[in-house]
């Protein structure tokens, strides 16, 4: 009896085992493609610049943003516009220091 009823824990204890590790196996997939594949994604076509076809689909997706920000009435928030007109005038300064 204790030998039938071993197989039986032992069996289950497969199924088990086996049901597990396929859970694992889908979450760490499911965890790859949600989080980590576009991001991924994303940097191998930074990092394939060189390509010509590339470099036109940046321009192209940098040409789109800048449209969609001159449709906006304020493209910067005003902490923004300060810190860069605050840069504007540094640089304005040295450039006038290179006349003298």
């Amino acid at each position: 009896m204790s030998s039938g009823n071993n197989q039986g824990d032992l069996k289950k204890f497969f199924i088990k085992l086996i049901a597990i590790t396929f859970a694992i196996i889908v979450i760490i997939n499911v965890t790859y493609n949600l989080i980590f594949a576009e991001k991924l994604e994303n940097i191998n076509k930074i990092l394939s610049l060189n390509n010509k076809e590339n470099i036109e689909l940046v321009k192209n997706k940098i040409r789109l943003e800048m449209n969609k920000g001159l449709l906006k009435d304020k493209i910067m928030n005003d902490e923004d516009r300060m810190l860069f007109y605050k840069f504007y005038l540094k640089i304005k300064n040295e450039f006038q220091e290179i006349d003298k």
